[in-house]
């Protein structure tokens, strides 16, 4: 079952596809993570992908097809896998599409976690991550219990630059322009399934295992 997550950024298809990966047994693959290992790590892929991430633009193809095509070809993806956050356009979907025939494989489902524009700003700008363990709160929704420190690991928490809500509109942008036509090019391929994303995560994850069941 290979899957891919569609919708804006902070719709939750993250949180979604880590719920796939557990129920259904199949890697969540989030080009988000690699990217973020590398920046950790400060590789040279890293310091470049974290000029775009900083500025809310995408990374470039060619900076992120060739990662995922290795890992979606490694042993623990032989009975699927859901990929979060690739693809991002059109073309990057077709390059998808022509790796997978050659393998005569294909993706399976396409979910669509939709949530409105003004619904993200809210969400994201209300984010705040642990530099240390990597743990994200949210102000309003998943507060630590000490305001500002992580509960985890005592560090303090940051407003990542890809949370502010300047950056998250013109992420909102960059999204509507380059990915949202992948609803219609998975909708054309048959395999595109549509969620309601404002619901609670629980009732968003009952819709997609009703679909993926």
């Amino acid at each position: 079952m290979k899957i891919v997550m569609l919708g804006a950024p902070g719709a939750g298809k993250g949180t979604q596809a880590k719920m796939i990966a557990d129920r259904y047994h199949i890697p969540h693959i989030s080009t988000g993570d690699i990217f973020r290992m590398n920046i950790k790590n400060g590789t040279p892929l890293g310091q470049e992908a974290k000029t775009y991430m900083d500025a809310g633009k995408l990374v470039p193809d060619e900076l992120t097809v060739k990662i995922l095509l290795d890992r979606v070809a490694a042993d623990d993806c032989s009975e699927g896998y859901v990929l979060d956050g690739f693809p991002r356009t059109i073309p990057q979907a077709e390059v998808l599409t022509e790796a997978l025939t050659k393998l005569a494989d294909k993706i399976d489902y396409a979910i669509n976690v939709d949530v409105p524009d003004e619904n993200i700003v809210k969400r994201m700008s209300g984010r705040r991550s642990c530099p240390s363990c990597g743990q994200v709160y949210h102000i309003t929704h998943m507060p630590p219990k000490a305001e500002g420190i992580c509960d985890k690991c005592g560090a303090e928490l940051v407003q990542r630059d890809d949370d502010k809500p300047e950056t998250v509109e013109n992420r909102l942008k960059v999204y509507h322009d380059q990915t949202q036509p992948l609803i219609e090019y998975y909708e054309k391929a048959g395999v595109l399934k549509n969620v309601d994303g404002t619901k609670d995560k629980d009732e968003v994850f009952a819709a997609i295992a009703a679909i993926l069941d």
